[in-house]
């Protein structure tokens, strides 16, 4: 099972950015646990993060050609605005859960919306990095199905 995790723009600073919240662990940490619990569950887990939205576009063009099992997905802040990576998420065929480390509801208004909301199967937002983790459960339940 191939699972591709997308982190979006400023998640190369995790571990440094806002730690109230966010907290302190790093890119790199999430990663790593979300290899491991991938290994336990048979999923080999891809990671990918870049600050260009273009970049993420074609990553998930690339997803799609690849036949990836599942997709999860932390944009950050494009969750709330980007037309293109949600259009670009609309082409895959594969479940996508959406995650957040923090509860993007109980923040600024602005980040109560998601315009990926129509094309995920699901979002796990405020569990700081168990979020993560608990979307990797639900994408390989889902690809179980």
């Amino acid at each position: 099972m191939k699972i591709l995790m997308l982190h979006g723009v400023n998640h190369n600073m995790f571990g440094q950015r806002d730690p109230v919240q966010y907290g302190t662990i790093t890119l790199a940490e999430i990663n790593e646990s979300l290899q491991t619990l991938g290994a336990e569950l048979g999923a080999q887990v891809a990671c990918f993060q870049t600050n260009h939205e273009g970049e993420m576009c074609e990553r998930i063009h690339q997803a799609f050609a690849d036949g990836v099992d599942a997709v999860l997905i932390n944009a950050g802040a494009w969750t709330h605005y980007s037309y293109g990576i949600r259009d670009a998420l609309a082409i895959l065929t594969c479940p996508i859960v959406e995650v957040h480390m923090s509860n993007i509801h109980a923040r600024e208004a602005f980040r109560h919306t998601s315009v990926f909301a129509e094309v995920v199967s699901g979002q796990i937002s405020g569990f700081g990095v168990q979020s993560y983790l608990l979307a990797l459960r639900a994408a390989v339940n889902l690809v179980a199905i």
